[in-house]
């Protein structure tokens, strides 16, 4: 069975902590399953940066995920997503504690989602190379992994070093699932390779099937079972109950065992107006109230 969840709407509910929780726990009581949070730590100024192209910049709101996660985990019994931390552009242990706490708050009911992101505004600002990014997110996540089932753990790689050190406590779940993000065939390779699941950034169809035959190729390759891979797919709201019912169809019919209703860009102001629009897309989708 497809599992229905969020995407939190990051960009429109600003810095209100009660417009947070009012969301989370509004949509749990409508029956969803997970809620999914972009990531992004800071904003170019594109009145420094011209022609600025990217989709966010200096004014876009962004909770920082693995805090407000924190945060609600006292306040719903909901799995947590990032959709997606980019992780190259963090501290690969700080991340790996952070994603351990996390998962030890929720009970076990934590994805961290990850990715190479695109902004290198964003990664000047974290003192981190842009230009290195996707080999370093590969031995990242064997580092992770490792320290999230070891106690102790020497890892000596070609971006990290680590001497006889460990989290405590552990996480509930041994290793934390890591999910990829991406879009080119370099990215489907990586996924099939390495992750537990992806999130496609194409919708059903032709596109989405050739993306998956390279994840699938590549698993195979690297003697994995391309069956035990998740795939979330998105669902964007735009207020038309059957064509959402007909792209969830889409999503199941092409494997998906995720799916997240994404309500952001929907002239939605409140958290009030997200859960109206979520409300009629529970009701759409055969969400059921728990």
């Amino acid at each position: 069975m497809m599992r229905i969840g969020v995407v939190f709407p990051q960009t429109e509910l600003g810095g209100d902590a009660g417009a947070v929780r009012a969301y989370a726990q509004g949509a749990e009581e409508l029956g969803y399953r997970h809620i999914m949070a972009y990531d992004h730590v800071v904003g170019a100024d594109p009145a420094v940066h011209k022609n600025w192209s990217g989709p966010y910049d200096l004014y876009t709101t962004f909770h920082e995920p693995m805090v407000m996660f924190g945060y609600l985990a006292a306040l719903t019994s909901l799995e947590f997503v990032t959709g997606i931390i980019i992780l190259p552009q963090r501290q690969t242990t700080l991340v790996a504690k952070q994603a351990a706490e996390v998962d030890l708050l929720t009970r076990g009911n934590f994805r961290l989602g990850v990715g190479v992101g695109w902004n290198k505004v964003e990664y000047e600002a974290l003192g981190e190379d842009f230009t290195t990014r996707g080999k370093r997110i590969e031995e990242q996540v064997d580092l992770m992994r490792r320290l999230w089932t070891e106690q102790s753990v020497t890892y000596e790689g070609t971006y990290h070093r680590v001497t006889a050190a460990g989290l405590a406590p552990m996480p509930v779940q041994r290793p934390i699932p890591v999910w990829f993000g991406g879009q080119s065939e370099k990215a489907y390779r990586r996924i099939g390779r390495l992750a537990d699941g992806w999130f496609p950034q194409l919708p059903p169809g032709h596109d989405l099937e050739e993306a998956k035959a390279i994840v699938h190729q590549s698993a195979f390759e690297s003697g994995r079972d391309p069956a035990t891979l998740g795939m979330e797919g998105r669902a964007n709201w735009t207020g038309d109950p059957d064509a959402l019912r007909d792209l969830a169809d889409h999503w199941r019919s092409s494997g998906a065992t995720h799916l997240a209703v994404n309500t952001m860009n929907a002239n939605l102001r409140t958290a009030d107006d997200h859960l109206t629009a979520l409300t009629t897309a529970a009701e759409a989708l055969g969400v059921r109230k728990r």
